[in-house]
């Protein structure tokens, strides 16, 4: 039977109306479809009090998607962002209790960008509210570009966690990713380790500890070049595998 994996959305001012719409770029949609063979279902941004736990019965697995905005301070007790800064806490407030009851239950998640950076605020982790502004760290954001050539283009290195998840699909100490994040890992979560960092420190994917099951984040966009990049695609098959198993799991009533 088919898998269904949830896809995490934004609340988005859709123009020429500016009316909100609930939305995730196709390139996720197109993972699930293409690379893993499964059938996506969107999860709007529709904020707290839904009942998380009869949402989570709908999914083998859960894609956390990026996004333009941030996650609220708040929930990891951080200053308020300057007024500039766009937040979905409509999203936060879907995204962040799902998580935990995924992990819980054990239901694959992937985190992508801010997805990542969910996955460690959920799990009690906090944000640099703007990289680019701490001492000794670089730019990380690359300014997004309607020909994908430039989307696509790897911008800085990772250094692999030897022996690790990230490790074991790239085969190599150091891939290049792309890059298109303001905001970055200060403290990660305690239930999560490092799988990848950038020359400035930054961690740049994780994972939660193996007694969890498979919820893996990346800071990068694999979506952008899973067609044409080993590394990227695999991500997707690591998580298609997860999901299958758990889906066996739930198949089998254990």
């Amino acid at each position: 039977m088919t898998a269904f994996i949830g896809i995490s959305c934004c609340r988005k001012e859709f123009e020429p109306s500016e009316a909100l719409a609930h939305a995730a770029s196709d390139t996720y949609v197109q993972a699930v479809s293409d690379i893993i063979g499964a059938f996506p279902l969107l999860i709007p941004a529709n904020g707290a009090g839904g009942d998380v736990e009869r949402l989570l019965g709908l999914f083998d697995g859960i894609i956390l998607t990026g996004s333009y905005s941030n996650i609220g301070p708040g929930h990891y007790g951080a200053e308020p962002h300057d007024t500039e800064t766009h937040e979905d806490p409509q999203r936060d407030g879907v995204t962040l209790p799902l998580i935990r009851a995924a992990i819980q239950h054990a239901v694959p998640i992937l985190g992508i960008c801010r997805g990542f950076q969910e996955l460690n605020v959920a799990l009690g982790g906090t944000l640099h509210q703007s990289l680019c502004s701490v001492a000794g760290k670089m730019d990380h954001w690359t300014p997004l570009q309607s020909l994908a050539l430039l989307r696509n283009a790897k911008t800085h290195s990772v250094q692999v966690t030897p022996g690790g998840w990230l490790h074991s699909l790239a085969g190599a100490s150091e891939i290049l990713v792309n890059s298109h994040h303001n905001q970055g890992i200060e403290r990660l979560a305690p239930s999560l380790l490092a799988e990848a960092v950038a020359n400035d420190g930054t961690i740049e994917a994780a994972r939660v500890s193996g007694a969890l099951g498979f919820a893996v984040g990346v800071q990068w966009h694999p979506e952008y070049d899973m067609y044409t990049d080993d590394v990227s695609r695999r991500i997707f098959e690591s998580f298609g595998s997860a999901v299958a198993a758990h889906r066996g799991v739930r198949a089998a009533g254990c």
